[in-house]
Formats: structure tokens, sequence, C-alpha cells
């Protein structure tokens, strides 16, 4: 059987990024391959919605900041796609979401023969010998079920987040008209005429989410609900955006685990449960708007808890909590929980390597085995807790592949 030298497990930003950087220092070879369930390059398909921009700059594209002349670079792709002077003329650095899908999809499409798209890893094991554990074993499914194995001595899980269901949902979410944010626009066209639509969340996906569905040409009446007292806006000013700077890697992961814990939370309206200012200024109006023509078709349930969720009769029935108040029953047709995502710093797929690892992480994203372990892991996108919060988000990706490819084992 074939042994490779790199096996990536998910092919989005993050590992793509490696790609490009494995590439531009000549290590890209057939002995690396990466494993992508989707069946073709798509980078949170249920959120590209119309209007909607990025919040980092482009300048924090796959590659920029490790190599700006390379042919990877946001500038080059506009560059291809012959819209280089239209960018310009918008004097903006935050492009749209659609258009840097386009990108990184455009980006990924140079590395067809190394991604196997539509393969789930179903297993990851290790193979011993007489000195220990030697490479693992890496088992998929394709979409027909077909199984397949392939070996390596290094691995790199980007396995991304999965989306965050609260408890209280649980059994209303496996309803068909019940979905996650990231599910978004994968069911919108089910919301009809006279419907009226639930939005669980105070962060950017549900503002977004809730601009979006006032803006359907039939008019559903929609709700957003959360439990704070108001949607706070994400704090995007200069001196506090050194903290998704590269360099600041290097002081998350050197401080002691309570200092890191007390800088995620000193920055947490950074990232999370914050909508971008822009944004807030437009629901605002959008809500003066609606009252100067007496109309109620949306709302906002500010300081609303929801104690519980039941789908009768195919509607979802919340029992909603306005602070200290009696609890009501609101019915809707429709729900999204854009209540975000959790990252395991173990992924199960790691379950059978257990026993060779250790609680520890190092800087450059391995994770601490025995001595009697050879294959090295890499994760990428979950280690929040020891690299800080721009390791989930796309601001460190040209930065961080750079130095995984470094510390690959490759020969």
């Amino acid at each position: 059987m074939k042994l490779y030298d790199v096996i990536g497990v998910g092919f989005g930003p993050a590992n793509l990024a490696l790609a490009i950087a494995l590439q531009e220092i000549g290590k890209l070879t057939d002995k690396v391959c990466f494993i992508e369930k989707q069946a073709n390059f798509l980078w949170h398909g249920g959120m590209l919605l119309d209007d909607t921009t990025m919040q980092i700059s482009y300048l924090k594209d796959l590659v920029t900041q490790r190599n700006p002349t390379s042919h990877f670079s946001f500038t080059n792709f506009l560059h291809h796609q012959n819209r280089l002077d239209s960018y310009i003329n918008l004097k903006t650095f935050y492009p749209s979401r659609l258009e840097f899908n386009g990108y990184l999809s455009w980006a990924a499409s140079h590395f067809n023969d190394y991604c196997h798209y539509a393969e789930e890893v179903t297993d990851i094991s290790p193979i011993t010998g007489q000195n220990g554990v030697e490479f693992l074993a890496i088992t998929t499914r394709n979409h027909e079920g077909h199984e397949q194995t392939r070996h390596a001595k290094n691995i790199i899980l980007s396995p991304g987040g999965n989306a965050k269901i609260p408890e209280v949902f649980t059994d209303a979410f496996k309803h068909v008209n019940v979905w996650h944010s990231s599910q978004y626009l994968m069911n919108k066209d089910k919301i009809k005429p006279g419907d009226k639509v639930a939005v669980i969340g105070a962060g950017q996906s549900a503002a977004e989410i809730f601009v979006d569905v006032q803006n359907i040409s039939h008019q559903p009446k929609v709700d957003l609900v959360f439990r704070a007292g108001a949607m706070k806006p994400a704090d995007s000013s200069p001196f506090v955006n050194e903290i998704f700077d590269p360099s600041y890697t290097n002081l998350m992961y050197e401080n002691t685990p309570e200092q890191r814990s007390a800088f995620l939370t000193e920055f947490r309206n950074t990232n999370y449960a914050v909508v971008d200012e822009p944004l807030l200024n437009d629901i605002y109006g959008r809500l003066y708007t609606q009252k100067l023509k007496n109309e109620t078709r949306f709302s906002i349930k500010n300081n609303t808890y929801v104690d519980a969720a039941a789908i009768a009769g195919g509607q979802v029935n919340l029992t909603l909590r306005h602070a200290q108040q009696r609890s009501y029953i609101e019915k809707y047709d429709h729900m999204v929980l854009a209540t975000g995502y959790h990252y395991s710093s173990r992924p199960p797929l790691l379950k059978s390597v257990t026993p060779w690892l250790e609680d520890d992480i190092a800087r450059d994203y391995q994770l601490r085995t025995v001595d009697t372990f050879k294959p090295k892991i890499f994760t990428q996108g979950i280690n929040e807790a020891t690299h800080g919060i721009s390791d989930s988000l796309l601001s460190i990706l040209a930065i961080r592949s750079a130095e995984i490819a470094d510390a690959l084992n490759i020969s």
C-alpha cells in the first residue's frame, strides 16, 4: 500500500493554505493528498448571502502575509478575473462573501489532482511495528458507501466546527423546518407567503439572516430572539484588531492557562455574539421605518429566553419568557438557529490513537505524543484555548500554513 507523507483531513481554507505553502516550497508531491467530504470546494455555502461582506481585509487571504508575490493572492485572482481595476474603484478592503468564496474556489481548483472530494474520513487507526506506532491508517467512505484505506506518516486535521444546538432545541431540530444557520440558504426556499420565521441568536449570522428574511419578496414575518439586552457591536478598532496578528499567537501560547482564559474573555466581543456596526445601523433604520408605516412584519425580542421548543401541527411552538415576566407561547412556521459552533480540541476521529496522545499541543500545532508514536498529527482551527481567537478564523492562515509545512516530516 502506498505510504503518503501527508494526508490532510478536510479541504477548507486551512488545508488549502497548507497545500499552497507546500507547493511553494517544493514539497507538494504525489505523496500528499487531502480528503474532503463535500462533493466540491464550498466555503460556508449556507451563509453566502447577497450583500454580505467579509469582516477581515482581503490582505488576510491564503498567502499574502507569508508571500505577497504568490500566484494565489486575492489581488492576482481579481487580475485573472479581469476585475482588478473595478475592485480598486470600490475603495474597500472588504470583498463580498460571494467573491471571497469565488477566490477560495479558484485557488482550490489548482489542487484537484491532490484532493479526493466526496469522501468522508470514518477512522484513523495506528499501525504498529516493533518499535511502536509507525504510521497511521486513514479509512474513508464515499457517497456510494465504498470504503478505502490510505496510510500516512503525517496527518493534518482541519475538521471545522460542528453546529452548536442548545439543549432546549434538541428535539425541535429534527424537524424539516428547523435549521442551523449553516443550512439557511439550502432551506430558504421553504419560506412561503404568510409564513412566520424565528431567528435565534444575537451575532453576525443571526443579524444577517434576520435582514435576509425581511428582503424575501413575498414578505414573511420574522422575529429575532435572543437573551441579551441588546445586539452589541463588534470591536474592530485597530488596537484591538492586533490580537488577530500572527505575532499574538506567540503571546497567547506562552501564557499560563489562567492568563489565556482571561485573554479570551477580555476580547470575546471581537468575534462572539456581536454584529458589525453598519449592519446594526441598517437594522435599526429598518425598524424605525416600520414604525413610521405602523407595520409589525419583523421585530426584535431581546431579553427573551426560550424555555421550551416543541413541534405541533407542523409548526414550531416556542415557550418564551421576557426577563422575569410570565412565559407565553409563540408559533412559527420555521426556525433558524444562529447559535454558533463548537470545536473539539480532540476530534472523535482520534479515539483510536488516544492512548498515545499527551494532553498538550506544541506551538507548531502538533499534538504531543509518547516517544513510541512516530507519526505527526497536526490540528488546525480547533486550538483557540492555546493559540488564540484567531485560530478558527481566516486571519492566520498564511503564517500557520508555513509553520506546519516546516514542521512536517516529509522525505
